[in-house]
Formats: C-alpha cells, sequence, structure tokens
C-alpha cells in the first residue's frame, strides 16, 4: 500500500491505494483561505500541515496494513517561504491572489511576459512565483531577507517531515526552469527584476527521488521513522497520470477550482508566436513533457452562479436537466476569479460575463450559460496544450453526471473518467511504486474506467456555441486592454 496525501487548495485528502489502483480507506479535512482586499488569498503553512497529520492519522488509525511510503501531491504555485527550519516566515501567498495583477498587467504592455515566455515557454501570472517574488520584493523585501526558501505548498510540507529543502521540477516549472534541462534561467529571472533572489529557489530533486521521514516528521504522522516519502509532481500532473492520461499526445481535463487542460509531449520546443501562457512543466520521465492550459474558470465559476440563483451544487443536475443546450439565448463568460485568466491567455483584467438575457430566462438559463462557458474554456485550453489523442477526466466537477456530459459534447471528445474517486492520491501512488523500482501495471489501471461519449446529434449546436464563446472572448480581451 501507498499512502496518498493531496493537498489541495480548500481540502486535505489521504487514501490508502493498493496495487490495483483502488483506494481502500480515506479521509479529508478542509483548508482555510485567508481572504484579504485587494485579492488577497493566503493560507497558513502550520495549518496546512495540521490537516496532513490529521488525515493521516484518520487514514491509519484502526489499521495496521503496511505501507510502502507516503506519497504527496498537492496544489502548485503561488509563494511558500520558510527558513531553514521550515517555519513559515510569513503567510503562504495562493496561487489565486490577486494583489500583483497590475504589475502582471504592466509587464505585458512592456514585454516582460513575452521575453519569459520566449526563454522558458511559460505564462507568468498573478498568482506565479515571478509576479509574487517582484511584489514582495518591492513591498516586503524583510521578509524576503529572513527566508531561506521561496517553495510551494508540497516541498513546504516535505520540509517539515523530512528536513529536506528541496523542490519537485513539476512545481519548479513556472515561470523559471528551462524544462528540458531542468535548470533555472537566470534571463528569465533578471526579465523578471528578481535576479537578486535566486538563492531562494532550491535546485530541482532528480527524477524519482526518495525522502525519508525524520523523528519530527513521524512524531507528527504516528508512523516509523525512515518511512520513504516522495513529493511530487504537483496535483495537475498526478491527477493526468491517476486518470490514466501515460503517452505523448493524451491529455486530461481537471475540473476543479482551477480548470486544468492539459497534454502530453515529447516536444518541449518553444514557439514565440504562440500566446504567452500556459506551463512547460518536467514529468517523472525527463523525455516527456506536459504541456499545462490551467485555467482559473473552474468549479468556482459554477458555485458562482449558483450562489447568485440561491442553490447549491445539488441543485446543478436538476439546472442542466431543465435548461436546453444553449441555455435559451444566455451566454457567459467564466471568468469570476478575481485575478483575471491565466490560461490559454494571460489577463489580468479578465471578469466574468452574462450576456443575452431577457425576461423570459430563468435561474437554470443562468447556471447552463456558466456551466457551458466553462466547458468552452475546457475546449479553448486543450486545443491550445495540443490535445491530440485520449481524453482524460477528473475532479469534483465531475461529480455531476449532466456536467461530465456538457464536457464531452462541448470538447467534442469521449471522456474517460476513473472510477477510483482519489485520483490524486493515485496518481502520486504510482510514482511513488515507480520510485521505489516497483512500477505498476499502467493499462490495467487505466482501463478501470468509464466511457462519457459526446451526443453527436447535438455536436453542430456546440459547435456553434464555442464559435460564440470565442467570439465573446476576443471582444472582451479588446475592452480588457483598452
Amino acid at each position: 500500500m501507498i499512502l496518498g496525501v493531496d493537498i489541495g487548495t480548500s481540502v486535505t485528502k489521504a487514501a490508502l491505494i493498493g496495487r490495483d489502483g483502488r483506494s481502500v480507506r480515506s479521509a479529508s479535512r478542509p483548508s482555510e483561505l485567508l481572504r484579504g482586499p485587494g485579492g488577497v488569498v493566503e493560507q497558513d503553512l502550520d495549518d496546512v500541515v495540521a490537516s496532513v497529520v490529521t488525515v493521516v492519522r484518520a487514514v491509519m488509525d484502526g489499521t495496521d496494513e503496511p505501507i510502502d511510503a507516503i506519497a504527496l501531491t498537492g496544489q502548485g504555485d503561488g509563494l511558500w517561504l520558510r527558513d531553514e527550519q521550515g517555519r513559515p516566515t510569513r503567510r503562504a501567498i495562493s496561487w489565486m491572489d490577486g494583489r500583483a495583477a497590475d504589475r502582471v498587467a504592466r509587464w505585458r504592455a512592456d514585454g516582460v511576459l513575452d521575453r519569459v515566455h520566449a526563454l522558458t515557454g511559460s505564462g507568468v501570472f498573478p498568482g506565479s512565483h515571478a509576479a509574487l517574488l517582484a511584489h514582495l520584493a518591492e513591498h516586503e523585501p524583510e521578509v524576503l531577507e529572513r527566508s531561506a526558501v521561496a517553495g510551494y505548498c508540497i516541498d513546504a510540507v516535505l520540509q517539515r517531515l523530512t528536513g529536506v529543502i528541496t523542490v519537485d521540477a513539476s512545481d519548479a516549472s513556472l515561470p523559471f526552469l528551462d524544462v528540458r534541462t531542468r535548470g533555472y534561467v537566470d534571463e528569465a529571472l533578471a526579465a523578471c527584476g528578481v535576479a537578486d533572489w535566486r538563492r531562494l529557489l532550491a535546485d530541482p530533486a532528480e527524477p524519482h527521488a526518495v525522502f525519508a521521514l525524520d523523528a519530527t516528521g513521524a512524531g507528527l504522522l504516528g508512523l516509523p521513522e525512515g518511512l520513504p516519502v516522495t513529493a511530487g509532481p504537483y496535483d495537475v500532473m498526478t491527477c493526468g497520470i491517476g486518470a490514466g492520461a501515460r503517452r505523448a499526445g493524451q491529455g486530461t481535463v481537471v475540473v476543479g477550482t482551477t480548470l486544468s487542460c492539459q497534454a502530453l509531449t515529447t516536444d518541449a520546443t518553444i514557439d514565440p508566436a504562440t500566446e504567452p501562457a500556459g506551463m512547460w512543466l518536467c514529468t517523472p520521465d525527463p523525455d516527456l513533457y506536459l504541456r499545462t492550459m490551467p485555467s482559473m474558470a473552474g468549479t468556482a465559476a459554477i458555485a458562482h452562479a449558483l450562489s447568485l440563483v440561491g442553490a447549491g451544487t445539488a441543485d446543478l443536475q436538476g439546472f442542466l436537466e431543465e435548461s436546453a443546450p444553449g441555455a435559451s439565448g444566455v451566454r457567459a463568460l467564466p471568468f469570476v476569479s478575481g485575478a483575471g485568466e491565466r490560461a490559454p491567455f494571460v489577463e489580468p483584467r479578465a471578469t466574468g460575463q452574462l450576456l443575452g438575457m431577457t425576461l423570459a430566462n430563468g435561474p437554470a438559463d443562468v447556471v447552463r450559460a456558466m456551466c457551458e462557458s466553462v466547458a468552452y474554456a475546457a475546449r479553448h485550453c486543450l486545443e491550445a496544450a495540443g490535445l491530440s489523442g485520449e481524453l482524460s477526466g477528473c475532479g469534483g466537477g465531475l461529480g455531476t453526471a449532466a456536467f461530465a456530459q456538457l464536457i464531452a459534447d462541448a470538447t467534442g471528445q469521449a471522456l474517460h473518467v476513473p472510477h477510483e474517486p482519489f485520483v490524486g492520491a493515485r496518481g502520486a501512488a504510482a510514482v511513488a511504486w515507480a520510485a521505489l523500482g516497483a512500477p505498476v501495471d499502467e493499462d490495467a489501471w487505466a482501463a478501470d474506467r468509464q466511457v462519457i461519449a459526446p451526443q453527436y446529434d447535438l455536436r453542430d449546436q456546440y459547435e456553434a456555441g464555442y464559435a460564440r464563446y470565442l467570439a465573446d472572448v476576443r471582444e472582451a480581451r479588446q475592452r480588457w486592454t483598452a
């Protein structure tokens, strides 16, 4: 058994995963997001570590099941500053944070985003390392001075459990890493004005690195000192692995707080003619890369639409059944995060919209319009990511059957959804077993799924809807940048 721990933005989950790819025990605990004016979204590292302790102890309580390793995965991006002992030097800044939105807008205007994209192939958004480091260098330099490392959620937890300062290459990829050499690009740091803080970036761990619980970590979790621990890749990638994407061309749509759309490739050639957005991520296989388009337009947009009509997630299935495809003429743009959009284009001033409403429309049309806009955003991102093979899907948003069908219909792709619900922990477990020298049967894991086929009688309607969505996005971008 592998004990997979998935440290999400709002929930931490742990699951015991067997070699058949199924979980046998699990637990979860919410984490607190600390919101403030100006788009501030932060987290308390101690609270996040406490959530890990809680779910690990809950899973292991009452079982003597031997485990081979702990496999950590979780949210990426943001800025998690610590000292040499792993103590936070300030609250962690979430990837959802929008305080650096104006800086990113300036960088777009003066060409910084284009220069960084040309160097590393990655886009920069307000909640990414580049923008947040530059913001703190101007407003809180004393915090950077007393920090030993500027990392991410997974390596922050790893340091508390093992005492090791490192970072997984998937996390380090955005925006300063050359994913082909796995080395930082000093010119990219200089372009963002943070070259003086290069010392805060830990060197990426080697592929298949294995660490060990130290005495402190063992005491926290109630597990043996020396137990192997793996850390990474971060959640968008482990979700893809857990959902069955494993070969070049295959892709995944992860419908969670963020809408991560991605495709595997062996070619990391940077095309300077493309939008300076998205990410190139290192994978555990040095010859395979993940082209990721992590839209901000995830389940939060749907939850917001539901809240506007006084409803909740439990009402979503009914609304989608009540309102026909096309939402009786109502259209939406799903960019309601408050931090703009980061893929397939970077626009820190992007906002959500509802269009085409009349007195004849009801709550179900509003909710369906938002859901269709999220599905179209997924298609937009998957096209930019270069999907050319099988599409897998996972994430809490696919728990509503009608919405999962909508993703298949709007993308025109059969959607392969694993039966195992703890997909991120499952993917982390697969990576851990490979690191331990005992890889699992990936084909057998991938076959344990349902297939949702697109409804071809609705194809023309969704093609027309997608064309309208792209036109609405183009028109809105002209306004946002005017």
